[in-house]
């Protein structure tokens, strides 16, 4: 994943969000809490259910689902990253499926 930081009208610098803390809340829902304090109810269960790639489908079996760790500011699942997300969506509460 490539982190860019992009620029407002003010030339001031914006800084990209990080997951500080996630908590699963159940039906493939997360809350996250950024490290502004901003706190956003994700929920995974449309993604999930579309998508026709075995890996991510395993992900349906809510004990699977909930092994998701913080790593590098944003939620991944599996040891290789088998699922990330953008931040930049998930700080706006929701991902584009």
């Amino acid at each position: 994943m490539k982190i860019t930081v992009e620029y407002n009208k003010n030339n001031k610098s914006f800084v990209l969000p990080k997951i500080k803390q996630a908590d699963f809340i159940g039906a493939y829902s997360v809350l996250l809490t950024f490290n502004d304090g901003v706190k956003r109810k994700v929920n995974f269960g449309s993604f999930l259910k579309k998508s026709l790639h075995p890996t991510i489908r395993s992900y349906l079996d809510e004990n699977n689902f909930k092994k998701f760790k913080i790593e590098s500011g944003n939620i991944v699942w599996g040891q290789n990253w088998d699922l990330v997300f953008p931040v930049e969506q998930l700080y706006k509460g929701k991902i584009n499926a």
